[in-house]
């Protein structure tokens, strides 16, 4: 079974998404949450990762970022907060259409440089446990590979729930060794530009999905709305749940 095919008819199947919101300021230094809303609301997708949320700690409380970001798309929300003050926090944010059946927290902070995190998640989608980490790396390469280390401390080999990570990797070099680690952990996905938004030359987005023949589709959400409303494209993939990979591989088993 090959992965990336445009279509599996008569398969179940979820979409996820990422996107850095940018504090919900756009490349025209508005900001802007309910354009950034409607971008979110424009990916239509049951799972999306989103980072740069600024939920009172840059602006005043009353801005009230996150509450209309999920009343507006009126998904549930898990909150992954890299920094807290006296007004709020900022930081990583899940949203989902899906039961959230278990929340972690890891900490991917390096000494010196600026707080990251993950949310690690299970969410039950249609019976099936899904684990969806939503991560933001930091900028220097020795910080990154540090993070990825402790990311996937966490993440046994042996797993057989369908794993799913998204995020902002803020990896430029494409034969960058935290980029090498994911990918051998994982199995490799395509690489989509989503950054800069207006002219997107580097793939600092990413999904990975475990066993990576669940991934069906990924791409990028270029639209008029979403080369404005953010520094980064948005990225989407579309996922096979396991039950029904599983039974895909069980038809193929006896071809020849």
């Amino acid at each position: 079974m090959q992965p990336y095919s445009e279509s599996r008819p008569n398969e179940a199947s979820f979409t996820v998404a990422s996107y850095n919101t940018h504090r919900c300021v756009g490349i025209d230094r508005k900001y802007d949450p309910e354009r950034t809303a409607r971008v979110i609301r424009e990916l239509d997708a049951d799972i999306i990762g989103l980072q740069e949320i600024d939920a009172g700690f840059y602006r005043s409380q009353g801005s009230r970022q996150l509450e209309r970001l999920a009343d507006a798309t009126g998904l549930n929300v898990v909150n992954g907060p890299t920094k807290r003050g006296t007004g709020g926090h900022y930081g990583n944010v899940l949203l989902t259409s899906r039961k959230v059946v278990g929340v972690r927290r890891i900490d991917l902070s390096v000494y010196g440089r600026e707080p990251r995190g993950a949310i690690d998640v299970d969410l039950d989608v249609d019976g099936e446990i899904v684990r969806v980490m939503v991560v933001h790396l930091g900028l220097g390469g020795l910080e990154r590979r540090r993070q990825v280390n402790r990311l996937l401390h966490g993440c046994s080999s042996e797993q057989e729930q369908l794993h799913v990570v998204l995020g902002d990797i803020n990896e430029w070099f494409p034969l960058g060794r935290p980029l090498h680690r994911l990918h051998r952990h994982f199995g490799k996905s395509p690489a989509r530009r989503t950054f800069p938004s207006f002219l997107p030359v580097l793939a600092l987005d990413r999904i990975w999905v475990k066993p990576l023949d669940a991934l069906m589709e990924i791409s990028v959400h270029d639209t008029v709305l979403s080369r404005v409303a953010s520094d980064h494209l948005p990225i989407k993939a579309t996922i096979t749940r396991m039950d029904a990979t599983a039974a895909c591989a069980g038809s193929l088993s006896g071809v020849k």
